[in-house]
């Protein structure tokens, strides 16, 4: 059997930062420190986390007075981080930086008087967070369907921005059916999508091509690592998403002869290096990197952080 393995894959610079916050809060104010939602969407990251004194609460009443606290690389609401304020509880920043570009668009839109069209996945922490930033009118639309049916107040003072961890191709047909159904409509077209799920997506899109078998190495939550599987499906390819090496059906691998391995943008590469043992132990098997853009971003840390750091 003949494994590739995509390129890129595993974490992205918004979620390398967000963990580097959390160890280096850690290692400047102690434990605990508290962190708001799941950090990233990965077990093994949360569990690794917690076992260096991290606790992770889903709301803020949960967080003692003057304790260290975090906010997720998928960002807050204005009305959470107020809460915050008002409490005066020491907040660090991990939202993603690409993240929170959206907000200031959105933002900037609302400051126009422009309503706002949020394409993105109802309850997903980053359209909460979105939605919750962008003063005034807010739609929440997640495909063309739902486009279809969406009634606004003014047609013509319309714009849109997206969730960062969509569907690349997905999310170009829903702005094509906005442009139809609102002509005037403004938006960054699909650039609101992060470097990471574009890439990532372009990379399954090639290997699909190539294997009999897509594994997709994530957390059933993570909105990225599910359209990397979906990708696959769309192509036609048996996908599956697993989070870990325990999780693989060695049913799925009969009469393959080749097996594509990527990870979504939360999932470390510890996990991918599971998996590959795991395949190892099953006989004859040849690994290959497929060829890919290589990524060198970096963001940069808070600043009551840069000294920990140092």
């Amino acid at each position: 059997m003949r494994v590739i393995l995509a390129q890129p894959r595993g974490f992205c610079a918004g979620v390398v930062r967000a963990i580097d916050i959390v160890e280096l809060a850690l290692k400047k104010y102690g434990p605990p420190v508290y962190v708001r939602h799941e950090i990233v969407h990965n077990k093994r990251v949360v569990k690794d986390l917690k076992a260096k004194g991290a606790i992770f609460v889903e709301e803020l009443h949960e967080i003692p007075d003057n304790a260290i606290t975090v906010f997720s690389a998928h960002g807050v609401s204005q009305k959470v981080a107020d809460h915050a304020d008002l409490r005066r509880l020491p907040v660090i920043d991990a939202t993603c930086p690409l993240v929170a570009k959206v907000h200031k668009e959105g933002q900037r839109y609302s400051a126009k008087d422009y309503d706002i069209v949020l394409i993105g996945h109802e309850g997903h922490p980053e359209v909460e967070g979105t939605m919750g930033r962008i003063p005034g009118t807010v739609y929440l639309v997640s495909s063309v369907k739902h486009v279809s049916k969406l009634e606004v107040r003014n047609p013509t003072k319309l714009a849109y921005v997206t969730q960062t961890t969509l569907s690349v191709d997905d999310t170009r047909d829903v702005i094509e059916a906005l442009k139809l159904r609102f002509p005037e409509i403004v938006g960054p077209d699909v650039k609101d999508i992060c470097y990471a799920t574009q890439n990532r997506q372009s990379a399954v899109r090639k290997l699909a091509r190539e294997v009999d078998v897509l594994l997709v190495v994530g957390a059933q939550n993570s909105s990225n690592s599910n359209r990397l599987r979906e990708i696959g499906a769309e192509l036609d390819v048996p996908s599956y998403l697993i989070d870990d090496a325990g999780a693989l059906d060695v049913s799925w691998l009969e009469g393959a002869e080749t097996v594509g391995i990527t990870a979504g943008a939360s999932a470390p590469e510890a996990l991918v290096q599971e998996l590959i043992t795991r395949l190892g132990e099953l006989g004859d098997v040849e690994f290959v990197d497929f060829d890919g853009i290589e990524e060198n971003v970096t963001f940069k840390l808070p600043s009551e952080l840069q000294d920990a750091a140092a």
